[in-house]
């Protein structure tokens, strides 16, 4: 099973590589901002605390995300491997990610991280908050927020899966299918590598 965890700040193409990665692994996609998205939009309970601290720019409490992956994991269970976007963000959340994928058998096979310097993902969320109707992205306080809570608190994440020799980190600024097709060569070397 191939587990992907894809990993940058907002605003570096996660998204966009993503949707790439999920049509040429046939992988399940796990977005944890698609998911708080659908619960914002449904309007339930978690949906308007969630709105509420992302509209702040902060993170979700982790035993939320951690429920809604293994919901998703559990209606999965004869998926090729996963693309977890957005999600480890803390180093509790990443050993919390571990030990749920024991319970299924399986495990993180590698972090690709997309590296883009502060200002270029300040444009690009300023950018994207013209076309996307995302209030988050439509504020310069707001996205640099954004990105100094990721630097701070994400940032170890990285470091976590390094030490487990799963860290690749990859230039995020280029021409998007040059960047993917990087991304393919490394996740194909790693996974011939543990075969």
């Amino acid at each position: 099973m191939l587990n992907l965890v894809l990993f940058g700040p907002p605003g570096a193409g996660k998204g966009t590589q993503s949707e790439k990665l999920i049509r040429r692994y046939d992988l399940v996609h796990l977005s944890t901002g698609d998911l708080l998205r659908s619960q914002i939009a449904a309007g339930t309970e978690l949906g308007l605390r969630a709105k509420q601290l992302m509209d702040q720019g902060l993170l979700v409490p982790d035993e939320v995300v951690i429920g809604m992956i293994d919901c998703k994991l559990r209606e999965n269970q004869q998926a090729a491997g996963f693309i977890f976007d957005g999600f480890p963000r803390t180093v509790p959340q990443a050993e919390a990610l571990d030990s749920l994928l024991v319970e299924y058998n399986t495990q993180i096979t590698t972090m690709v991280a997309l590296v883009v310097e502060d200002e270029e993902l300040i444009r690009r969320l300023l950018k994207r908050g013209e076309t996307s109707g995302r209030p988050d992205d439509q504020d310069e306080v707001t996205a640099r927020k954004r990105v100094s809570v990721y630097n701070r608190e994400t940032i170890p994440v990285a470091d976590y899966y390094n030490q487990q020799d799963k860290y690749i980190a990859i230039d995020g600024i280029g021409e998007i299918d040059m960047i993917f097709e990087t991304i393919c060569q490394q996740i194909e070397a790693v996974a011939t590598k543990k075969a």
